[in-house]
């Protein structure tokens, strides 16, 4: 099963999909995804009406996408089956550090 199948696969709950979704985007500078990196800070799925509500930082404001990311994010998460909605906000505070990494992130970038 790909990636993309796997995220689409509408008998999983629509919350576990848009997170393998969101795990298919990596930051452009740090090979890791941007769920695991830990630039999602909120993540609210309403199951039944397709609505997605992010709150997303960057490792810095001034990250060179920082106008171009959120919109691309906005839009692969639309590509989830099930999603009629969107809404991402940009956050800065709490500024983004590297202890909101998972272990797989800390283990890709050899930080254990």
């Amino acid at each position: 099963m790909t990636a993309e199948s796997f995220s689409n696969d509408s008998a999983r709950p629509l919350k576990e999909r848009v997170i393998d979704e969101l795990r298919t985007l990596y930051d452009p500078e740090i090979p890791v995804n941007i769920y695991d990196l830990g630039l999602i800070y909120a993540l609210n799925v309403d199951e039944d009406e397709g609505r997605v509500e992010i709150q997303m930082t960057l490792t810095a404001p001034a990250c060179p996408v920082a106008e171009s990311f959120p919109p691309m994010v906005e839009e692969q998460v639309f590509t989830v089956a099930g999603v009629r909605d969107v809404k991402l906000e940009l956050v800065w505070d709490p500024p983004w550090t590297k202890a909101r990494m998972t272990e797989a992130a800390r283990l890709a970038l050899g930080m254990l």
